[in-house]
C-alpha cells in the first residue's frame, strides 16, 4: 500500500478509534501482566505430546498384538496334565497309565468271537473317557491346578481301570459259560 492510501484509510477510520484516556494504574497493571506471562513457562510440552500421540498409539497396538500372539501360542502348547502339577501327581499319572496299559493288553489277548462285541463296546467307552480326560487337561490349564479338576482327572483314570477290570470279569464269565456248554455237549 502506498502512503496516500494509508493516510486515507486512517482518516476514514478516525471516528472509530478509541481515544479515551485509560484509568489510573493501567500501565502498571499492564506491566504486571507482562511480567507474569514472562515468569510462566511456555507450554511446548502440549505440542510435543500431540506429535507423539499417534506414534504411542501405534506402538501400543503393536505391543498388544505381539503379546496376544505369543500368549495364544504358549497357551496352546502348554496344556497341562497331572504330571505337570507336582512330582506326586506325576507318579500317580504314571501308575495309572501303566495299570491301564497292562489291563488293555489283557483285554486284547482275550479277544475271541464270543467277546468281540464286549471288547468293542469297552474300547468305545475308553475313547469317551480319553476325550473327557483331554477336556479335563484343558480345564486344569485354565483353572490353575484346581483341586477339583485334579480329583476329576484321577477319577477318570479310576473309571478306566474299573471299566477294564469289569470287562475282564465279564470275559471270564463268558469263558466259564462256554466251558460249561462244552462240557455238557461232550457228556451228552
Amino acid at each position: 500500500m502506498n502512503k496516500d492510501n494509508l493516510n486515507h484509510l486512517f482518516e476514514n477510520l478516525q471516528s472509530d478509534f478509541d481515544i479515551e484516556t485509560p484509568n489510573n494504574g493501567h500501565e502498571n497493571r499492564f506491566l504486571e501482566k507482562l511480567k507474569a506471562n514472562k515468569e510462566r513457562p511456555i507450554k511446548t510440552t502440549k505440542l510435543k505430546r500431540s506429535l507423539w500421540k499417534p506414534f504411542i498409539g501405534i506402538a501400543a497396538t503393536i505391543a498388544l498384538i505381539i503379546t496376544f500372539t505369543f500368549s495364544i501360542n504358549t497357551t496352546e502348547s502348554e496344556i497341562k496334565d497331572l504330571a505337570s502339577v507336582s512330582p506326586e501327581m506325576a507318579n500317580t499319572q504314571n501308575f495309572f497309565s501303566s495299570v491301564i496299559e497292562e489291563e488293555l493288553s489283557k483285554v486284547k489277548k482275550e479277544r475271541t468271537p464270543e467277546t468281540e462285541s464286549l471288547i468293542a463296546d469297552a474300547m468305545s467307552q475308553m475313547e469317551v473317557l480319553e476325550e473327557e480326560y483331554q477336556l479335563l487337561k484343558v480345564d486344569l490349564t485354565e483353572s490353575g491346578n484346581d483341586k477339583r479338576v485334579i480329583h476329576a482327572m484321577i477319577n477318570n483314570f479310576l473309571n478306566r481301570v474299573d471299566l477294564l477290570k469289569t470287562v475282564l470279569q465279564s470275559i471270564e464269565e463268558i469263558k466259564i459259560i462256554k466251558q460249561r456248554i462244552d462240557e455238557t455237549s461232550n457228556t451228552i
